[in-house]
Parts: C-alpha cells; sequence; structure tokens
C-alpha cells in the first residue's frame, strides 16, 4: 500500500513537471513574439519619420516625386485614349454608336482648355460639349478649316443647343436649313438627323466648307452661309470672327484679345443659276456694290492640331 503511494506521488510530480515546462515555454515564445512585434513597429515608424523628414527638408526631392507620379499617371492616361481610338474607328459617314460625351480630363490639352472655356460661357455641361469639340477637330483637320471656326459658328448660331430652330426653319447646332440639304443627311439616317449632334455638325461643316470656296475666303463664305440678303452680312462676320479669335486664344494659351479686327464681306460672285439658301433665305443674285476695304486676314487659317 505504502509502495502505491510512492509510485502516484512520482506520477504526479513528473506531471507537473512537464506542465510547469510547457507554461515556461508557452511563456517565452509569447515574450519573443511581443518584442519582434514591438522592434518592428518600432523599425517600421523610425523609417517612416526619416522619410517624412527628409521630403519636408528635400522640396526638390518631394516636387521631383510628385512630378514622376504625375507623369506616369498622364501616360497610363494617353495610353488609355489612344488605345480606345484605335478600337472603334470612326466611319466616314455614318451615325456611329460613339458616346456623345467626352470628360475634359480624357481630351487633348487644347481641347480640354476649350471645352472648359466654351462650357462657362454658355453654361453648357462640360461632358457632351467636350465631344463635340473633339468631333470639330478631328473634322476641321479633315477638311482642312480650323476647328475653332466651326465652333465659333456653332455658338454663334445656336449657342451649342443642338434643338434650335430658326424661324425660317434652320435646325441644330449649325443651323441648317434642312429642306435645302436633305440629301446631306442622307448618310446618317435621314431629316431627323439634324437634331443628332454630331450629324448637325458635320453636315455643318460640308456646307460651311461649300461656301467658303465658292467665295473664295472664309469672309466671303460666312457670308453665304448665313445667307445674307439685306445686309452684306458683316454684322455676322464679325461677331464669328470675334469668337474664333477668342476661342483660337484658348486653345493656344494665348491671353484673350481685347479688340477685334472689323471684317467687310466683299460682295459674293454672280452665279449662272440661283443660289440655294443656307440660313435665312435666297441671296441676292448680283448684290449691291460695296466700297473696297482691305479685309483683315484672321490670325491663323490653318487648322489647330490636337496636343
Amino acid at each position: 500500500m505504502t509502495t502505491l503511494s510512492i509510485s502516484e506521488a512520482q506520477q504526479k510530480s513528473s506531471a507537473s513537471a512537464v506542465q510547469s515546462a510547457v507554461f515556461i515555454a508557452l511563456a517565452d515564445a509569447y515574450r519573443g513574439f511581443v518584442a519582434l512585434t514591438r522592434n518592428g513597429m518600432v523599425a517600421l515608424g523610425a523609417g517612416f519619420a526619416v522619410l517624412v523628414i527628409a521630403l519636408a527638408v528635400q522640396s526638390e526631392l518631394r516636387s521631383n516625386m510628385e512630378q514622376l507620379l504625375l507623369s506616369w499617371l498622364q501616360e497610363r492616361q494617353d495610353s488609355a485614349v489612344v488605345a480606345a481610338d484605335d478600337a472603334a474607328p470612326m466611319p466616314e459617314n455614318s451615325n456611329d454608336d460613339r458616346l456623345a460625351v467626352a470628360p475634359p480630363p480624357l481630351l487633348p490639352k487644347q481641347q480640354a482648355a476649350v471645352t472648359q472655356w466654351l462650357s462657362r460661357k454658355y453654361r453648357v455641361a462640360p461632358e457632351p460639349l467636350g465631344a463635340l469639340v473633339a468631333e470639330a477637330f478631328a473634322v476641321g483637320a479633315k477638311v482642312r478649316l480650323d476647328p475653332t471656326l466651326i465652333l465659333a459658328v456653332m455658338a454663334i448660331e445656336s449657342r451649342f443647343n443642338p434643338y434650335a430652330q430658326s424661324p425660317v426653319g434652320a435646325q441644330g447646332l449649325m443651323q441648317v436649313l434642312t429642306r435645302v440639304h436633305t440629301d446631306k443627311y442622307d448618310d446618317y439616317g435621314g431629316a431627323m438627323a439634324a437634331f443628332d449632334p454630331l450629324s448637325n455638325l458635320r453636315v455643318g461643316v460640308k456646307v460651311l466648307q461649300d461656301c467658303i470656296k465658292q467665295a473664295g475666303s472664309v469672309e466671303g463664305g460666312l457670308r453665304l452661309y448665313v445667307g445674307a440678303v439685306t445686309t452684306d452680312g458683316s454684322g455676322y462676320i464679325n461677331k464669328v470672327m470675334a469668337e474664333h479669335l477668342r476661342i483660337q486664344s484658348v486653345a493656344l494659351g494665348k491671353p484673350m484679345p481685347t479688340s477685334f479686327p472689323i471684317f467687310t464681306a466683299a460682295p459674293a460672285p454672280a452665279a449662272p443659276e440661283p443660289i440655294e439658301p443656307t440660313q435665312t433665305g435666297l441671296l441676292d443674285p448680283q448684290p449691291e456694290a460695296i466700297p473696297a476695304g482691305l479685309p483683315v486676314e484672321p490670325a491663323a487659317d490653318a487648322a489647330l492640331t490636337s496636343s
């Protein structure tokens, strides 16, 4: 009986020793983990503090890092825009499925500046206006017509209201007489395309291009475009050309002009057949002669290129 009690006591003592050893090992592991975590946090905090101090002291280093980051972001953005353009080429004459919006941050520098300026002046949302600006630059490059002139015509004709209609039936952004130029809308789905902004823009540019070619000058082309009957059209020409110079200055990053040349439209050349109206009515076949004057050329006739 005594021998059994001694054996039980030894077993209890051995179990207690094992349990104590396990507790000591766990305690050591916990203390090691805490110490390692504390040292790691201290090292991380010290490294962050050194970086903050270095950036605060070395302003040039901070500026270089910011510039590097901005350049990287700009390259990614430009690549995305180019990839999107390459993936969806625009048909020559069609009502395509492109979104009729173009957020200014995604536009090239010139177009973004023009979009923001026109948006503020005419109180038009910049996203749909950005699409019109981009289209004006694209079409202008194709037909060798200054895109800022195209935008100036839109501004004076409709103030960028795609649903505008005059008392004589001129419709849309470029205020084209749809009943006269119905055939030009055939490739865009018919006469109702006059109220589609991009289709109206393209047809209006075609009409304007034909007018300039017929008249032999931008000023004369504008007179034909507006269909001046009772006047020489100089009032309309001056409005469009003044707005053209303003938009052009914005696109080129130049100061806004404070004075504008006065244009006097030359008489339209006599035509063997009556000239079709473009805006307000038939043109006089033989307009009254106007005293000759030296017209002032616009600041730049060449089409602006996208930056």
